[in-house]
């Protein structure tokens, strides 16, 4: 317990190097990561969305990869492909990008579907199925989408599907006015990236991810969540509620929140805090393919609702 909390000080510690202004998102993303999920950050352009995710990189010695999403791109350029070789009469399989730790996409909704398709099994099942053979991915494995808002130019939306994989997703917004002008000081000398060094190993991480599974989830603490998860599915103003994965990675994510406050057990006020972040990216407001302003504000009227019939023990 002790040395999760140091590690996720360390951590943070690090990425607010370059993201000072921003401890909430930096805590959501650490949260994510040793909850074992994958995160997809959503906001306007020049916000430090990928600067997030590439602090969040650098501050652990891991393989990282970086993926810029466009139209053009193809399922092989996430996968890999087998290339045939003439002098062996043999296909070799070449990894593609996907086979990293942790792996950061710029602005994902700016491939097509077929492309996006390609991170399906991979984010469900740390796996890559090619020319019938299945390659597992790394045990330490995270995504850290990126995307713009779908109603910006050459965006596609993600399916349901796609959004379903991600456990949580996070938006920066704009700085204070403070922030900003820090933030211009900063820079003016070096990269707040590039400065970043290693912190943590892939087996701190790991070892961070296994202490999670120990933290105690009661039965009525388990009985709110599913309470929540369920209405989504029956409220009025929504078309399509979160689905069981949301329940489970719900609960993941409660618990990473424990550990990282120095708790063995998840309470009421970590799944409150966390249910907008893991549900609303999920959810779809009748009347609308986008508007996730709209589900946020069902997801906080649920809870709501819900609260005021539960009681924990």
């Amino acid at each position: 317990m002790e040395f999760s909390v140091e590690l996720a000080d360390r951590i943070t510690r690090s990425v607010c190097e370059a993201m000072s202004d921003s401890r909430a998102a930096v805590e959501a993303a650490l949260t994510t990561l040793f909850a074992g999920g994958h995160l997809l950050i959503e906001d306007v352009p020049g916000v430090g969305k990928t600067t997030l995710a590439a602090a969040l990189g650098r501050s652990i010695d891991a393989t990282v990869r970086r993926l810029q999403f466009t139209s053009d791109m193809l399922p092989a350029d996430v996968t890999g492909l087998s290339i045939y070789h003439q002098d062996t009469h043999e296909f070799t399989f070449h990894p593609g990008p996907i086979f990293s730790n942790i792996v950061i996409g710029d602005e994902i909704n700016r491939a097509t579907p077929k492309t996006q398709s390609a991170l399906l099994e991979a984010m469900a099942e740390r796996a890559v199925t090619m020319d019938g053979a299945t390659r597992q991915l790394p045990e330490l494995f995270l995504v850290v989408a990126t995307q713009n808002p779908g109603d910006m130019e050459g965006t596609f939306p993600l399916p349901e599907a796609q959004r379903d994989r991600f456990m949580a997703r996070i938006s920066l917004g704009y700085p204070a006015a403070a922030a900003e002008i820090a933030m211009l000081e900063r820079r003016s000398h070096r990269d707040p990236v590039g400065a970043i060094t290693p912190v943590a190993s892939v087996e701190d991480v790991l070892r961070a991810q296994r202490a999670v599974n120990e933290i105690h989830l009661s039965a009525a603490a388990a009985s709110y969540l599913v309470a929540i998860v369920t209405a989504t599915r029956t409220h009025p103003a929504l078309a399509l509620g979160a689905s069981p994965r949301a329940s489970l990675h719900l609960a993941r994510m409660a618990r990473a929140r424990a550990l990282l406050l120095g708790r063995t057990y998840v309470t009421a006020e970590d799944i409150a805090q966390l249910a907008t972040p893991v549900l609303a990216h999920r959810l779809l407001p009748l009347g609308y393919f986008e508007g996730q302003r709209d589900a946020a504000a069902a997801v906080k009227e649920i809870m709501a609702e819900v609260l005021a019939s539960t009681r924990l023990e």
